[in-house]
């Protein structure tokens, strides 16, 4: 039987709204590694530095070397056959003074030290394995640059001691490869170091590799390069107690860089897979990234809270927050994707900026404990593959504008966030973020792109604005009637479509339409009872034909939807085996009747609403309750 509505233009707006309102003394890992949690403090961001500070010279991929020219070196135990001038070798100490190309092969329980002040020099390695037991195994005291050229059909190896003897008072050195100078690696050969005392391979100045299998294994990092971390090319392999990959420098705004241009990387580490302090830029590569032991050990245990995201959000302290391993996949002040395949399985956030984040490009799959992509600044999404695939905030930011792209998101709590929303509602989550207050600016844009969102908390949720101008969306769910497929801040917020087209299909209870400042026709309809999960969504017009169709993947009984094609006129919506019309007299239509948080939008609350003040809130209507008042 089909059930006959009479919809006119929007309901009675709401008359009131609320408002709820030295290695001996190191752990392998830190216990609060925060420093990128903060904003550097020259608010650096990726478009704010120079593109030649991500760019990788041509002699940092320049293999090549004159082995008549070459000092060869054969080492036996403390000892070394050296043919040739620069080097030296006393009381298991191999010591390189002068600049020049050094064929490095053999067995060495000691020291290979590097002091030249000024001098670039290229070691090449031809089958090594040097370790030592109370220091770094490769030391680059001084010198201008120092590359490491791996021979092609070469196994080589650096293994440190699990504590360090301090050759002096002010001796820092804290890596099996560990290097005052700027260091280069490349070749076609292997490269295995393995950083007992704390980190594999270390740079205080930049860190650049164009080649070679490396594969690292370290009690804290991995890979540091204070000033940058640089990858264009080889097959890397690191696995870490601490970070992956970090880039300190956090005072100068060309340096804390970490930039990845090419290679395969694999990472498993128990903090951040890649850090840098200031700017992160990604534009091609294969990363497959674990952090923290994956998704599946994040800290966070309650799934979202219904009424948890309404009103201002305050900053969270709590203790737990404060003692947890910062355990995200990409973090930095700013980040920029523009290429590449990254897959990430992170017990915390997938992607963190501290300030803005863009991805234009690339595929990224993410499986996430906490959020999938975070920013406390502006987040652009202008192109690219994203699947996130598991999340407890699906892309958060403090203002979020999609604008091309093919976005899949599934979340425990809300689908997209802008500024913050109920982001603290999970009590347990110590890695949870909040911005500091609800912020009427926050805005939530929708101008392109392919948007696929399944979420238990609010679909699309903005804390300021929410706009459609284009691009094609689908929202599946919230099941819950404390939450929205549509939702946008406080009492005064607008919530407009202007083009594209929209399908969001979720539960009764705290349903929102658009607003009447709208420009495109949209409709806010209630069925008279929930339509099972896979049950077909269709609009069809009054010659049948069908103007949209969308099957949900969770029970429903609210849709949104909104189309370019929708006039004037009668319609029939279809939700498994109910049938209803519509007729559309209007830019807003709804036959949601019950109030709502006030705002831009229309807000319905199907078979709930308001007690006198005094009386506090009542819940509405759970989605399947029976409910007649609109029928």
């Amino acid at each position: 039987m089909t059930a006959k509505i009479k919809i006119t233009a929007a309901a009675a707006a709401a008359l009131m709204a609320i408002s709820l309102a030295g290695c001996t003394e190191s752990s392998n890992v830190s216990s609060n590694d925060t420093s990128a949690d903060k904003p550097a403090a020259t608010e650096t961001t990726v478009s704010s530095v120079s593109s030649e500070a991500f760019e990788i010279s041509a002699a940092d991929k320049d293999i090549g070397y004159s082995e008549g020219d070459a000092v060869r070196i054969t080492m036996s135990g403390s000892e070394a056959e050296i043919e040739g001038s620069g080097a030296e070798v006393s009381e298991g100490k191999l010591s390189i003074t002068e600049a020049g190309t050094y064929i490095l092969s053999g067995e060495f329980s000691g020291q290979i030290y590097v002091k030249a002040k000024g001098a670039e020099i290229k070691l090449v390695l031809d089958g090594v394995a040097v370790t030592n037991s109370d220091h770094a195994a490769l030391l680059i005291d001084k010198a201008d640059k120092v590359t490491i050229t791996l021979n092609d059909g070469t196994e080589n190896s650096f293994t440190d001691g699990s504590s360090y003897t301090a050759e002096s008072d002010d001796d820092n050195t804290d890596g099996a490869i560990f290097s005052r100078a700027d260091l280069t690696i490349n070749g076609e050969g292997s490269l295995t170091v393995n950083g007992n005392c704390k980190h594999g391979i270390v740079s205080k100045d930049d860190l650049v590799i164009t080649g070679g299998s490396i594969n690292v294994t370290a009690a804290s990092t991995a890979l540091s390069g204070k000033d940058s971390v640089k990858i264009s090319g080889g097959s890397i392999d690191l696995t870490a107690g601490s970070n992956g990959i970090h880039a300190t420098n956090s005072e100068e705004t060309e340096k804390g860089i970490v930039s990845i241009s090419g290679g395969t990387i694999a990472i498993t580490s128990q903090g951040d897979a890649i850090q840098a302090e200031n700017a992160m830029k990604i534009e091609d590569g294969e990363l497959s990234i674990t952090t923290g032991g994956g998704s599946e050990n994040a800290e966070m245990k309650t799934e979202a809270m219904p009424f948890g995201n309404r009103g201002e959000q305050t900053a969270d302290t709590s203790s737990a927050e404060a003692d947890t391993v910062s355990a995200k996949a990409l973090k930095a002040a700013s980040i920029q994707i523009a290429g590449g395949n990254i897959s990430i399985d992170s017990s915390d956030d997938a992607v963190h900026a501290n300030g803005s984040a863009e991805i234009s490009g690339g595929s990224i799959t993410i499986r996430s404990g906490d959020d999938g992509i975070h920013a406390d600044g502006v987040l652009t999404i202008s192109g690219g593959s994203i699947d996130i695939q598991k999340s407890y905030e699906g892309i958060e930011g403090n203002s979020i504008t999609v604008t091309d792209g093919t976005v899949n998101v599934i979340a425990a709590d809300d689908g997209f966030n802008s500024a913050g929303g109920s982001d603290t509602g999970d009590t347990e989550r110590s890695g949870r973020d909040s911005f500091m207050q609800g912020d009427p600016n926050c805005n939530l844009t929708f101008a392109g792109g392919t948007i696929t969102v399944s979420s238990e908390g609010d679909g699309l949720d903005s804390n300021g604005n929410l706009y459609v101008t284009g691009g094609i969306i689908y929202v599946n769910g919230p099941t819950n009637g404390g939450n929205a497929a549509l939702d946008c801040g406080d009492q005064g917020c607008t919530i407009e479509i202007t083009g594209g087209t929209i399908i969001a299909a979720g539960s009764v209870g705290m349903e929102v339409g658009f607003g009447e400042t709208s420009t495109q026709y949209s409709v806010l309809h209630n069925f008279g009872s929930a339509a099972a999960a896979g049950s077909e969504f269709t609009v069809t017009d009054s010659d049948g034909n069908v103007i949209l169709s969308f099957t949900p993947e969770k029970s429903y009984q609210s849709v949104v939807f909104s189309s370019a094609e929708l006039k004037e006129g009668k319609y029939t919506a279809k939700a498994g085996d109910q049938s209803e019309e519509i007729e559309i007299s209007s830019i807003v239509t709804s036959n949601s009747t019950g109030m709502g948080f006030g705002g831009g939008g229309f807000r319905g609350g199907n078979g709930g609403g308001f007690t006198p003040p005094d009386g506090g809130f009542t819940p509405p209507a759970r989605q399947g309750e029976e409910n007649t008042a609109n029928v």
